[in-house]
Protein backbone atom coordinates (compact mmCIF):
# COMPACT_ATOMS: atom_id res chain seq x y z
CA UNK A 1 0.00 0.00 0.00
CA UNK A 2 1.17 3.45 -1.00
CA UNK A 3 0.79 6.79 0.85
CA UNK A 4 1.63 10.51 0.05
CA UNK A 5 2.08 13.00 2.88
CA UNK A 6 1.64 16.86 2.59
CA UNK A 7 4.90 18.18 3.65
CA UNK A 8 5.21 20.71 1.39
CA UNK A 9 3.22 23.46 2.28
CA UNK A 10 4.84 26.87 4.11
CA UNK A 11 3.67 26.36 7.44
CA UNK A 12 2.43 29.56 7.62
CA UNK A 13 0.43 29.31 10.95
CA UNK A 14 3.72 28.51 12.80
CA UNK A 15 5.57 31.12 11.84
CA UNK A 16 8.24 32.27 13.72
CA UNK A 17 9.36 28.41 13.56
CA UNK A 18 8.87 28.01 9.66
CA UNK A 19 11.04 30.88 9.02
CA UNK A 20 13.97 28.72 9.35
CA UNK A 21 12.33 25.46 9.05
CA UNK A 22 10.34 23.25 7.18
CA UNK A 23 6.74 22.41 9.12
CA UNK A 24 7.76 18.79 8.39
CA UNK A 25 10.64 19.04 10.75
CA UNK A 26 8.74 21.04 13.85
CA UNK A 27 9.78 18.84 17.03
CA UNK A 28 7.09 17.52 19.02
CA UNK A 29 7.95 15.46 21.80
CA UNK A 30 11.57 15.38 20.78
CA UNK A 31 10.77 14.53 17.11
CA UNK A 32 9.88 15.96 14.04
CA UNK A 33 6.07 15.83 12.89
CA UNK A 34 7.07 14.49 9.36
CA UNK A 35 8.69 11.29 12.37
CA UNK A 36 5.57 10.89 14.14
CA UNK A 37 3.42 10.26 10.82
CA UNK A 38 5.65 8.11 9.05
CA UNK A 39 6.01 6.24 11.72
CA UNK A 40 2.40 5.65 12.37
CA UNK A 41 1.89 5.02 8.46
CA UNK A 42 4.63 2.11 8.70
CA UNK A 43 2.63 0.90 11.79
CA UNK A 44 -0.18 0.61 9.76
CA UNK A 45 1.27 -1.33 7.00
CA UNK A 46 2.48 1.32 4.38
CA UNK A 47 5.17 -0.05 2.60
CA UNK A 48 5.92 2.86 0.07
CA UNK A 49 5.41 6.61 1.22
CA UNK A 50 5.58 9.54 -0.75
CA UNK A 51 6.47 12.77 0.70
CA UNK A 52 6.16 16.35 -1.18
CA UNK A 53 8.58 19.22 -0.81
CA UNK A 54 8.50 22.55 -1.36
CA UNK A 55 9.57 24.66 1.39
CA UNK A 56 13.36 23.84 2.85
CA UNK A 57 13.17 20.76 0.23
CA UNK A 58 16.76 19.83 1.41
CA UNK A 59 16.54 19.56 4.62
CA UNK A 60 13.49 17.70 4.12
CA UNK A 61 15.18 14.94 2.05
CA UNK A 62 18.00 15.25 4.31
CA UNK A 63 16.28 14.60 7.31
CA UNK A 64 14.96 11.19 5.56
CA UNK A 65 17.77 9.95 4.29
CA UNK A 66 19.65 10.08 8.16
CA UNK A 67 16.67 7.97 9.06
CA UNK A 68 17.39 5.54 6.36
CA UNK A 69 14.60 6.06 4.83
CA UNK A 70 13.03 5.03 8.30
CA UNK A 71 13.23 1.36 7.17
CA UNK A 72 10.58 1.73 4.01
CA UNK A 73 10.18 3.08 0.37
CA UNK A 74 10.18 6.61 0.82
CA UNK A 75 10.31 8.59 -2.37
CA UNK A 76 10.08 12.30 -3.17
CA UNK A 77 7.26 14.32 -5.09
CA UNK A 78 9.85 17.68 -5.43
CA UNK A 79 7.76 20.30 -5.92
CA UNK A 80 10.28 23.34 -5.18
CA UNK A 81 9.72 25.48 -8.28
CA UNK A 82 5.92 25.92 -7.45
CA UNK A 83 3.72 24.63 -5.02
CA UNK A 84 0.65 22.97 -6.36
CA UNK A 85 -1.44 22.76 -3.39
CA UNK A 86 -3.02 19.57 -2.43
CA UNK A 87 -4.90 18.66 -5.71
CA UNK A 88 -2.18 19.62 -7.54
CA UNK A 89 0.47 17.87 -5.08
CA UNK A 90 -1.36 14.70 -5.75
CA UNK A 91 -1.94 14.88 -9.66
CA UNK A 92 2.08 16.07 -9.54
CA UNK A 93 2.91 12.53 -7.76
CA UNK A 94 1.03 10.50 -9.92
CA UNK A 95 3.94 8.00 -11.30
CA UNK A 96 5.12 7.58 -7.66
CA UNK A 97 1.12 6.62 -6.34
CA UNK A 98 -0.67 5.08 -9.53
CA UNK A 99 -1.66 1.69 -9.99
CA UNK A 100 -4.03 1.42 -7.01
CA UNK A 101 -5.39 3.17 -4.30
CA UNK A 102 -3.21 5.40 -1.92
CA UNK A 103 -3.79 7.45 1.70
CA UNK A 104 -3.14 10.92 1.70
CA UNK A 105 -2.04 12.11 5.37
CA UNK A 106 -1.27 15.60 6.19
CA UNK A 107 2.00 15.60 8.10
CA UNK A 108 0.60 18.30 10.68
CA UNK A 109 -2.11 15.63 11.89
CA UNK A 110 -1.73 13.72 14.70
CA UNK A 111 -4.79 10.94 15.78
CA UNK A 112 -5.36 8.18 17.32
CA UNK A 113 -7.05 6.83 13.92
CA UNK A 114 -6.59 3.31 13.61
CA UNK A 115 -5.96 3.22 9.61
CA UNK A 116 -6.23 -0.12 8.80
CA UNK A 117 -10.12 0.40 10.37
CA UNK A 118 -10.49 3.52 8.19
CA UNK A 119 -8.84 1.58 4.67
CA UNK A 120 -11.26 -1.29 5.78
CA UNK A 121 -14.57 0.92 5.70
CA UNK A 122 -13.57 2.11 2.09
CA UNK A 123 -16.91 1.30 -0.31
CA UNK A 124 -15.78 -0.48 -3.34
CA UNK A 125 -17.17 2.35 -5.71
CA UNK A 126 -15.74 5.28 -3.67
CA UNK A 127 -13.41 7.54 -5.72
CA UNK A 128 -12.17 8.86 -2.20
CA UNK A 129 -12.89 8.16 1.55
CA UNK A 130 -12.95 11.04 3.48
CA UNK A 131 -11.53 11.02 7.42
CA UNK A 132 -14.44 13.17 9.21
CA UNK A 133 -15.26 13.78 12.56
CA UNK A 134 -17.76 16.30 14.55
CA UNK A 135 -15.01 18.82 15.57
CA UNK A 136 -15.87 22.40 15.64
CA UNK A 137 -15.31 24.08 12.93
CA UNK A 138 -16.40 27.03 10.53
CA UNK A 139 -16.06 24.95 7.08
CA UNK A 140 -18.02 21.92 6.88
CA UNK A 141 -18.19 19.08 4.48
CA UNK A 142 -22.00 18.32 3.67
CA UNK A 143 -23.04 14.54 3.25
CA UNK A 144 -26.78 12.97 2.68
CA UNK A 145 -27.73 10.39 4.85
CA UNK A 146 -25.82 7.59 3.40
CA UNK A 147 -22.57 10.21 3.76
CA UNK A 148 -22.36 10.76 0.20
CA UNK A 149 -20.50 14.16 -0.10
CA UNK A 150 -22.96 16.68 -1.37
CA UNK A 151 -21.67 19.86 -0.79
CA UNK A 152 -19.38 22.53 1.73
CA UNK A 153 -20.42 25.40 4.10
CA UNK A 154 -18.59 28.12 5.66
CA UNK A 155 -21.17 29.25 8.82
CA UNK A 156 -19.63 32.25 9.30
CA UNK A 157 -20.28 33.46 5.99
CA UNK A 158 -23.48 31.20 4.59
CA UNK A 159 -21.48 30.22 1.73
CA UNK A 160 -22.30 27.08 0.13
CA UNK A 161 -20.93 25.31 -2.53
CA UNK A 162 -22.79 22.29 -4.13
CA UNK A 163 -23.17 20.97 -7.87
CA UNK A 164 -26.71 20.21 -6.53
CA UNK A 165 -28.10 23.76 -6.92
CA UNK A 166 -30.52 25.14 -4.19
CA UNK A 167 -29.08 22.66 -1.45
CA UNK A 168 -30.06 23.44 2.29
CA UNK A 169 -27.11 22.68 4.50
CA UNK A 170 -29.60 22.16 7.23
CA UNK A 171 -30.78 18.95 5.52
CA UNK A 172 -27.40 17.86 5.57
CA UNK A 173 -24.84 16.29 7.75
CA UNK A 174 -22.04 18.65 8.77
CA UNK A 175 -18.84 17.11 9.55
CA UNK A 176 -14.98 18.88 9.18
CA UNK A 177 -12.52 16.99 7.08
CA UNK A 178 -9.61 15.75 9.28
CA UNK A 179 -6.99 15.78 6.14
CA UNK A 180 -6.78 12.32 5.74
CA UNK A 181 -8.41 10.36 2.90
CA UNK A 182 -8.03 6.97 1.06
CA UNK A 183 -8.29 8.06 -2.34
CA UNK A 184 -8.90 5.11 -5.81
CA UNK A 185 -6.24 4.74 -8.43
CA UNK A 186 -9.00 5.71 -10.65
CA UNK A 187 -8.47 9.40 -9.82
CA UNK A 188 -5.65 10.31 -12.17
CA UNK A 189 -8.25 8.76 -15.43
CA UNK A 190 -10.69 11.69 -13.41
CA UNK A 191 -8.35 14.10 -13.70
CA UNK A 192 -7.10 13.68 -16.99
CA UNK A 193 -10.62 13.38 -18.33
CA UNK A 194 -12.22 16.77 -17.06
CA UNK A 195 -8.87 18.71 -17.37
CA UNK A 196 -7.75 19.35 -13.85
CA UNK A 197 -4.19 20.45 -14.14
CA UNK A 198 -1.95 22.69 -12.50
CA UNK A 199 -1.97 23.99 -8.69
CA UNK A 200 -5.49 23.08 -7.25
CA UNK A 201 -7.26 22.12 -3.78
CA UNK A 202 -7.93 18.72 -3.74
CA UNK A 203 -11.33 19.78 -1.99
CA UNK A 204 -12.58 21.94 -4.75
CA UNK A 205 -12.08 18.47 -6.92
CA UNK A 206 -14.41 16.95 -4.63
CA UNK A 207 -17.03 19.39 -4.67
CA UNK A 208 -16.79 19.61 -8.49
CA UNK A 209 -16.83 16.08 -8.88
CA UNK A 210 -18.86 14.25 -5.96
CA UNK A 211 -22.13 14.27 -7.93
CA UNK A 212 -21.04 12.17 -11.04
CA UNK A 213 -17.94 10.19 -8.66
CA UNK A 214 -19.08 9.22 -5.27
CA UNK A 215 -16.92 10.58 -2.30
CA UNK A 216 -17.71 9.41 0.98
CA UNK A 217 -17.30 10.56 4.62
CA UNK A 218 -16.26 7.90 7.03
CA UNK A 219 -16.62 9.38 10.69
CA UNK A 220 -14.49 6.80 13.54
CA UNK A 221 -16.28 5.99 16.77
CA UNK A 222 -13.97 8.31 19.48
CA UNK A 223 -11.42 10.12 17.02
CA UNK A 224 -8.67 12.25 19.10
CA UNK A 225 -7.14 14.39 15.78
CA UNK A 226 -5.04 17.51 17.03
CA UNK A 227 -4.27 19.60 13.74
CA UNK A 228 -0.74 20.11 15.40
CA UNK A 229 -0.02 22.99 12.24
CA UNK A 230 -0.86 25.78 14.55
CA UNK A 231 1.38 26.96 18.25
CA UNK A 232 -1.34 26.66 20.54
CA UNK A 233 -2.13 22.90 19.26
CA UNK A 234 1.92 22.17 19.70
CA UNK A 235 1.18 21.15 23.13
CA UNK A 236 -1.62 18.99 22.85
CA UNK A 237 -0.05 17.24 20.41
CA UNK A 238 2.75 16.75 22.54
CA UNK A 239 0.72 15.70 25.69
CA UNK A 240 -1.03 13.15 23.12
CA UNK A 241 2.08 11.77 22.20
CA UNK A 242 3.60 11.58 26.05
CA UNK A 243 0.71 9.15 26.25
CA UNK A 244 1.71 5.17 26.91
CA UNK A 245 -1.71 4.46 25.31
CA UNK A 246 -0.11 5.96 22.13
CA UNK A 247 3.33 4.23 22.23
CA UNK A 248 2.61 1.62 19.96
CA UNK A 249 1.29 3.91 17.02
CA UNK A 250 3.97 6.98 17.38
CA UNK A 251 6.50 5.28 19.15
CA UNK A 252 7.71 6.39 22.37
CA UNK A 253 8.91 10.12 22.65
Amino acid sequence: MKALVFAAGLGTRLRPLTDTIPKALVPVGGKPLLYHVVSKLKTAGIDRIVINVHHFPDSVIGYVREQDGFGIDVRFSDERDCLLDTGGGILFARKLLEGGPFLVHNVDIISDLDIRWFISQARPDALASLVVSERRTRRYLLFDDDMRLVGWTDTATGEVRSPYPGLDPGKCRKYAFAGIHFISGSIFDVFEEDGWEGRFPIVDFYLKECARHPVYGIVPPQLTLIDAGKPETLAQAEEFLRNPINYQVYGKV
